[in-house]
């Protein structure tokens, strides 16, 4: 079943980076039980059958995300709110969950959405940097080339990965129009992963920069989304 082959891909996921201003968010060990639980509720209530899914990609695991939850642009609200699975012991919002789950509300709702699409990331791994007020923040894979560089064998086997989740999907969709885009075409042009890539304004940006024109986001998803089930 697709849910146990989603658990064990999220389990055997493991890069080391040595560097003493960055960490890497691996929400999948040594994980709080209930969060465990939750995120193994998740996989199995809507992957657990053998159907091909179409894969949409986000970056990296943001730290209020699914740095917590293990699942991509899910905080604790939406998995009480939409999901009907909750976490008790720690709350998280991420506005980033917000634009997606209108998204799905607008899909049909989480168990169709679930059963069409697999949500996963270029990096699965997400990542923080300590910042010069010392405090840690998010940090994306491409934010310094020589890391990107460092991430980059990672990265393409985990794509591998995913794509063989989704059952060999010919197309993706990736939330991110600029620089996160641009990394995964440059990996495609030279791996040959997929042989069409939409993109689609990143949520986060959305939500800080276009809130007030989120319905034309949300075509525009949409839109993008029934190009991708096409494959």
């Amino acid at each position: 079943m697709l849910d146990k082959q989603i658990l064990e891909f999220y389990h055997q996921l493991h890069v080391s980076l040595d560097r003493p201003d960055l960490e890497i968010l691996n929400p999948y060990r040594d994980q709080d039980a209930e969060i465990e639980k939750a995120f193994t509720s998740f996989y199995h209530k809507y992957y657990h059958d053998s159907n091909p899914r179409g894969l949409i990609l986000g970056i990296n695991p943001g730290r209020k995300g699914a740095g917590i939850t293990g699942v991509p642009f899910t905080d604790t609200h939406r998995l009480k709110d939409h999901c009907e699975i909750e976490i008790t012991t720690l709350t998280s919002y991420e506005p980033s969950s917000v634009f997606v789950y209108k998204v799905i509300e607008a899909y049909g709702g989480a168990q169709k959405f679930y059963q069409d699409f697999f949500i996963g990331s270029i990096s699965p791994l997400g990542y923080v940097k300590k910042n010069e007020k010392n405090n840690w923040v998010n940090f994306n894979f491409y934010d310094e080339p020589q890391i990107e560089k460092k991430l980059l064998p990672f990265i393409i086997d985990q794509l591998k990965n995913q794509k063989t989740l989704c059952s060999h999907p010919k197309k993706t969709m990736v939330l991110g129009s600029g620089k996160n885009v641009k990394s995964l075409q440059k990996i495609n042009d030279a791996h040959h992963l997929f042989e069409e890539i939409y993109s689609v304004e990143h949520p986060r940006y959305i939500m800080q920069y276009k809130a007030k024109s989120q319905t034309i986001y949300i075509d525009k998803y949409l839109m993008a989304l029934e190009c991708l089930a096409s494959n």
